[in-house]
């Protein structure tokens, strides 16, 4: 396995130095925004703008992208990055992620983080924020960021993906829909939205691309249901940063007004 960063040392899982790589994963095809891993933002392809960020961290020992497309594989080896071509028939990011950890050199402990290919400005930061559970408890499979939501559109808006939890911080439900559902108009509740941060166990992600599409991952098309539904706990991290996922090509204008200092 190569090396892509860094000066800070491997995580240490209960005495055992877990590795940590991330695979960041990008279709071409869409319906909302074809070809937007490939989209120019600021003079660079979007998808590059993630994997710089991903180096920035400073806590993964390989980074790569990983797709089913020859165009975006042949543009993440063109700026000297590494790509993983995978099956074009995954359901999900996260079984695109599966297969391209199984071609690693990885031990069942090791640490798989997936970021979005559609995250440009995601915080170098939120690594090691999303990593952290799975440091600390070997026992810990799943790990997500979720963030307060701030702009009272994003609580309707069903690209925003919302999502409640247990007392001990564990997921009880993600959705596209305005969860929780206050009743009573005098009540307040507070919103968080799902980043599409996750940091894996290298042996959970074999079990999990083993299951079916779950019913509710079909209904809502949110991968991470299907561990919900199969029995996985998911522990979710409050992160300090907010993350502008692009799913259209107003969104990519926005993200581009920001990187230049001309918006939020």
């Amino acid at each position: 396995m190569s090396s892509t960063t860094s000066g800070k040392q491997t995580p240490s899982c209960n005495g055992y130095s877990a590795r940590v790589v991330c695979l960041i994963p990008a279709r071409y095809s869409s319906s909302r925004f074809e070809g937007k891993p490939l989209a120019d933002l600021c003079g660079r392809p979007m998808v590059r703008h993630v994997y710089d960020r991903v180096l920035r961290s400073g806590r993964v020992s390989f980074t790569a992208v990983v797709t089913d497309d020859e165009r975006i594989f042949r543009a993440v080896r063109g700026f000297g990055g590494n790509a993983i071509m995978t099956s074009p028939r995954h359901r999900s990011g996260t079984d695109r992620i599966a297969e391209a950890a199984a071609s690693l050199d990885l031990d069942g402990r090791d640490i798989v983080v997936n970021v979005q290919g559609d995250q440009p400005l995601f915080e170098p930061d939120q690594i090691a924020e999303v990593i952290e559970p799975l440091v600390r408890d070997e026992a810990l499979a799943f790990s997500t960021l979720i963030y307060r939501i701030r702009r009272q559109e994003e609580i309707s808006h069903p690209h925003a993906v919302k999502v409640v939890f247990d007392r001990e911080g564990f997921a009880l439900y993600f959705s596209r829909a305005q969860v929780p559902y206050v009743r009573d108009t005098e009540g307040k509740a507070d919103y968080y939205k799902h980043h599409g941060i996750y940091a894996y166990r290298r042996s959970f992600l074999a079990e999990f691309a083993a299951l079916e599409q779950s019913r509710l991952e079909r209904l809502e098309a949110l991968e991470q249901l299907r561990a919900l539904e199969n029995g996985f706990r998911i522990k979710v991290v409050e992160s300090a940063y907010d993350s502008v996922e692009v799913d259209s090509p107003e969104e990519l204008e926005r993200v581009r007004r920001i990187l230049e200092g001309k918006g939020t």
